[in-house]
């Protein structure tokens, strides 16, 4: 199982950057290598919604339908694939500190076929990925009045 880790502090309410995070019209913002993400599922976003997730990886368009698993305001918010070419997992948790928000994100993936191959460069250059994500989150919700 591949793991991967990152955190950020965001000097934002934490309020503001779980309803950021959790919206899926703004996924495309900050998130790399998205070719496309969208709720697939009727109603409001929380646990059992679903998402198309397509992103690109090392030249290759991997396609996985994402469900929630935890939705809990302005604390976690975890997503699991059920279909698509490998079991993965997501979880965002918030942590209101002195200043922002502490937001960390952990990935964990199966891989297979090609990506088991290479799975060790796959690691590392999702770990790179995501700590950019963050970065880029930390860059947008900063520059908001």
């Amino acid at each position: 199982m591949a793991r991967m880790e990152t955190s950020v502090t965001i000097r934002r309410p934490v309020e503001e950057v779980f309803d950021f995070v959790t919206n899926v019209a703004n996924v495309m913002q900050w998130r790399s290598g998205m070719v496309e993400f969208r709720q697939t599922s009727e109603g409001p976003m929380g646990v059992g919604a679903t998402m198309l997730f397509v992103t690109r990886v090392m030249g290759r368009q991997i396609k996985m339908t994402m469900e929630i698993t935890e939705y809990e305001p302005n604390r976690k918010y975890s997503t699991k694939s059920i279909s698509g070419p490998m079991p993965a997992q997501a979880s965002y948790t918030f942590e209101s500190v002195n200043g922002g928000t502490r937001l960390t994100f952990v990935a964990e993936a199966q891989p297979s076929g090609f990506f088991k191959l290479v799975e060790p460069l796959v690691v590392r250059m999702q770990q790179r990925r995501y700590e950019a994500e963050l970065g880029k989150l930390k860059e947008l919700l900063e520059a908001r009045t």
